[in-house]
């Protein structure tokens, strides 16, 4: 056999190995992403103590997103031109979403604000100055 022929039979064979071997690596890379849903459970997200909740002042997915946006706009508001309790103020929020157990944002990784932010591995500042718990009116009876 000419020696040419063989050392071309030899490269055949190993980009003949390597192909399969990429094949075998992306059939793996499809079951690994498949699985992903499967082991994440129904849902990719926290379980939080939505307090109140009900209707948000916003779509829940815009809120999501903009949070933050629109309470710092809510901050500027107040700072600047003393407008206060707007729609999207810090005290509604927490009014709304405390859990009904300790009147809280803070606490867990159940409580609303919490949860959300660690899940986001992003630090939540807000409430190195403001209070994390709803204002709880005592209600008097007659």
């Amino acid at each position: 056999m000419n020696p040419c022929n063989v050392a071309w039979m030899k490269q055949r064979e190993i980009r003949d190995y390597r192909i399969s071997l990429r094949g075998i690596q992306a059939t793996m890379l499809i079951l690994l992403l498949a699985a992903v849903p499967v082991w994440a459970g129904s849902s990719i997200a926290p379980k939080l103590d939505i307090g109140k909740g009900g209707q948000c002042v916003d779509d829940p997915k815009f809120m999501r997103k903009n949070h933050m946006k629109m309470i710092v706009h809510q901050r500027d508001e107040t700072m600047r031109q003393g407008i206060r309790g707007g729609k999207f103020s810090l005290a509604g929020c927490v009014d709304c979403h405390a859990s009904k157990k300790d009147n809280s944002v803070l606490g867990s990784n159940e409580h609303f604000c919490q949860g959300c932010h660690e899940f986001a591995a992003v630090k939540i500042d807000c409430f190195e100055c403001h209070s994390s718990k709803r204002k709880v009116i005592a209600e008097v009876s007659k």
